[in-house]
């Protein structure tokens, strides 16, 4: 009878050990264990993260994280850390949690326009994924990567077209460099090709014409007829004398670091340099900048016309006035040097 109440107690006490472990067990992984108030928060695990970088996020995010920390050592979590950008929603438990961030690494929207160069470039996109922009601007500039694709430091700023793009927030430089340049390939389809041949330009001339277009007109419904122009005088051999040229080989110099030329004047025109397009015909050796989409469709659909100039139009400011002949020109140019005096532009 002893014997029984004592095999009775210490079953009973294992029961209530049991209970409590399982009560432990079931709050460890099944009780939401959140404190925020929106709806999903994120987490953004970098690669080569370990367990206490990844606690030091969701530490502001848990109500219990020594709970959080008994499963996770359970899971083996703590040992297997995924790179990538997870979500946590409101309410979730410790169980969600830890799936959540093991297996559902979220692809995120980047987006990036008129980039001047590939140095800022690089800070764009730095700014979205996890590859700092030393990384990515070294793997831009890679020559073999560039000679083998057929691009140079002066095109290279060409391969990337703007756009939105997904990408994982943990994709590395190389990576982002090798996924725009099937982007690239994908845009250049054989119609295109076809066209940029009948206009006896590259696909690296076309973007690099597109740019001094998109530089001259911000307007898509004209940069088919400003391309027009520029393709005009590459056909007649007219040097392109395109401003946008001018201030881009100026930028180059130390003296116009950090100002902004407002109004070209006859001293950029003497400047030596393969980007002055007044001095030297044909195409200059690259991109002035990164046109929009609608500048390079301009250039491979341009408008057929016989007009060889523009210049800006005083009275609709964005647009451009056109002529065919230098006499015209010259009064257009006139009426607009009028405008820049009147407002005060001098240089």
């Amino acid at each position: 009878m002893y014997i029984k109440k004592i095999l009775w107690a210490i079953a009973l006490i294992g029961l209530v050990i049991f209970g409590v472990i399982a009560y432990y067990i079931y709050g460890a992984m099944f009780q939401p264990n959140t404190k925020f108030n929106t709806k999903t928060e994120y987490i953004y695990v970098p690669s080569n993260a370990t367990y206490n970088d990844v606690r030091a996020q969701l530490i502001p995010l848990l109500e219990d994280i020594d709970k959080f920390d008994a499963l996770a050592n359970q899971k083996k979590y703590t040992t297997n850390i995924k790179a990538g950008r997870f979500a946590i929603t409101k309410g979730m438990n410790n169980n969600d949690i830890i799936n959540s961030i093991r297996s559902k690494n979220l692809p995120i929207k980047i987006a990036f326009n008129n980039q001047n160069n590939l140095t800022d470039l690089a800070g764009r996109i730095s700014t979205q994924i996890e590859a700092d922009s030393i990384e990515l601007y070294n793997a831009m500039i890679d020559e073999a990567f560039l000679s083998k694709n057929g691009f140079s430091k002066a095109t290279a700023l060409g391969m990337y077209l703007p756009n939105s793009y997904e990408f994982f927030w943990n994709t590395s430089a190389e990576t982002f460099r090798d996924r725009m340049l099937k982007e690239y390939n994908r845009f250049w389809t054989d119609s295109r090709k076809a066209k940029a041949k009948q206009l006896n330009l590259s696909p690296n001339e076309v973007i690099t014409l597109a740019s001094i277009v998109h530089e001259e007109s911000k307007q898509a419904d004209e940069q088919p007829r400003v391309a027009g122009v520029y393709l005009n005088r590459l056909k007649i051999g007219m040097p392109l004398q395109a401003d946008p040229t001018l201030k881009f080989a100026a930028y180059q110099l130390p003296k116009y670091k950090n100002t902004i030329i407002r109004r070209v004047l006859n001293v950029h025109k003497e400047i030596n340099s393969p980007y002055n397009t007044y001095k030297n015909s044909g195409l200059p050796p690259g991109l002035i900048a990164m046109p929009d989409l609608s500048a390079i469709k301009a250039v491979l659909n341009p408008e057929k016309h016989n007009y060889l100039y523009f210049a800006a139009d005083a009275k609709r400011i964005g647009y451009h006035k056109f002529a065919k002949t230098l006499g015209q020109h010259n009064n257009n140019a006139r009426e607009y040097q009028s405008y820049l005096s009147s407002q005060g532009i001098n240089k």
